[in-house]
């Protein structure tokens, strides 16, 4: 009989008991404390997930800056399970020992899916995460991350199912309601079902761009209180005094930092090195552990935000750019610019656009929340809404349509003329002009194959099509039945018989 084979997680987790060698019996995986603790070495500081921001590359730069935990970006179960070059490029590209402990993040709104999902990556990470707190407009057409916070019942069903299955723990990342008494009782709901760490971004799924406004610590400090698992805090973080202050004000095991990170990975350090520092440390990176060129262009656009505000000319270079040596020779400039800035900085001069610092260090950005008097009685106005309203001035228009309105002088963005669609019938949808049906091509298409019917306005041809599959099939020469008919010879038969015969 063959030995039984303990799988890699399990015999990760006896290493970290201190059990030596693996053991021939499997051993029970680490839950909330002992999990914080031993596997993830009782991390205080952690990179956040980010799309297309946390993949490897930057992963290693902010361990090397003092990062103790770093999430993947988030990544979508059901790609996960059905594409293998998917999962090639997000997760299986390489083995980096360097780059634990690592969490996986997935998005899911299917218990199966991302069960399915987790068993393909739990021996490639430390734990599991399921993404509660996304709030973008992609995450509700997908419904997932923030959107799924009021379905407790498949909420604790997915825990529940992927902490019977791996091998490694599942934890969570959420947003909070605006009721203290019910984010509490969600974390205790997820908690209950299985989770073993969790994520707390203080903010709610409305908080969001120029509305996004303060975190609210007091929201973490009392799902601290309330629950017996370890708890991370997301939101406000700028700087490692904000790190030091959230943990003693709330009390969570540790702090997470997403946008504070992307513009000072050093931020854990507690420095606010040269940015060129970090670009040049970062492209060093990529080089041996490339990404897609689109990930590297946006790092370089948040180190060097502030500096790419005072010599704009390179911000459209930065931009235009194809290759990783076009974008080095950008940040090469750059860094000469600023070196010049510098020799030319007076003693005693004072940094400008009320920054704390020179706009060649690493610091914070500081998002700009709403403008003055777009408020209206009393409550934010949607994002849409601020868009919108700057849509119908004609002398404020957002760089894409600037941009749009330079390639066509004739462009107009006057909501007033835009063209009126009548919607279908059923579903809301524009309607086709020339649609039989009066709906749109979904629609038509549905009810024109009930019917065997046609449209032309849509291109479907069911009743058509009918017709010449029955007229061929009426053209056809029938055959006798063989019941019915006597003996035959074979064919080709009778004349050489008869001729033989005579």
């Amino acid at each position: 009989m063959a030995p039984h084979r303990v799988p890699a997680s399990r015999r990760r987790h006896a290493r970290q008991r201190g059990s030596g060698a693996p053991r021939s019996v499997e051993m029970p995986k680490l839950e909330g404390f002992e999990f914080w603790s031993r596997t993830l070495g009782g991390a205080r500081h952690v990179v956040a997930p980010m799309v297309d921001q946390s993949e490897l590359a930057w992963r290693l730069l902010s361990r090397r800056h003092g990062a103790q935990l770093c999430y993947t970006p988030m990544l979508h179960a059901q790609v996960f399970v059905r594409d293998a070059n998917y999962r090639k490029e997000n997760l299986y590209c390489e083995v980096c020992p360097e780059d634990r402990p690592l969490i996986v993040q997935f998005c899911a709104n299917d218990p199966e899916v991302f069960v399915q999902a987790a068993l393909l990556a739990q021996d490639h990470c430390d734990a599991i995460d399921l993404n509660l707190g996304c709030p973008q407009m992609i995450a509700k057409r997908g419904h997932y991350g923030a959107f799924l916070q009021e379905e407790w019942d498949l909420l604790q069903r997915m825990i529940l199912l992927a902490h019977e299955k791996l091998s490694v723990p599942v934890t969570c990342k959420i947003r909070v309601f605006p009721e203290i008494d019910k984010t509490v009782r969600y974390a205790q709901m997820l908690e209950k079902a299985g989770c073993q760490l969790l994520t707390v971004h203080g903010r709610t799924k409305e908080q969001k761009g120029p509305l996004s406004g303060p975190a609210s610590w007091e929201h973490i400090k009392a799902v601290r209180k309330a629950v017996a698992i370890p708890v991370f805090a997301n939101g406000n973080i700028q700087c490692l005094r904000d790190v030091e202050r959230c943990i003693r004000d709330t009390g969570v095991q540790g702090v997470m930092s997403a946008e504070g990170n992307l513009h000072n990975p050093a931020l854990f350090e507690g420095r606010s090195p040269a940015v060129w520092e970090l670009a040049d440390e970062y492209l060093a990176i990529v080089q041996r552990h490339p990404c897609p060129l689109s990930y590297v262009r946006a790092h370089l656009f948040k180190l060097w935000h502030h500096t790419l505000q005072v010599h704009q000319q390179l911000r459209e270079e930065l931009a235009k750019v194809k290759t990783l040596e076009g974008i080095a020779a950008v940040s090469r400039e750059l860094k000469l610019r600023c070196q010049e800035d510098m020799s030319r900085q007076k003693e005693g001069e004072k940094p400008t656009g009320g920054l704390p610092f020179f706009h060649w260090i690493c610091q914070p950005y500081f998002r700009p929340g709403p403008k003055e008097g777009n408020r209206e009685n009393g409550a934010a106005r949607s994002k849409r809404a601020l868009e919108e309203e700057e849509e119908g001035s004609v002398d404020v228009l957002s760089k894409n349509k600037q941009k749009k309105q330079l390639r066509n002088p004739h462009k107009t963005f006057d909501p007033s003329l835009k063209p009126k669609y009548a919607k279908c019938g059923q579903c809301g949808n524009p309607k086709g002009n020339r649609c039989v049906f009066n709906l749109c091509r979904g629609c038509c298409k549905k009810q024109a194959s009930q019917e065997t019917a046609d449209c032309p306005g849509h291109g479907l041809l069911f009743k058509t099509k009918l017709e010449k599959s029955l007229a061929w099939k009426g053209a056809q020469p029938r055959l006798p039945d063989p019941q019915q008919a006597g003996p035959r010879e074979p064919a080709g038969f009778p004349e050489v018989v008869g001729s033989a015969l005579a």
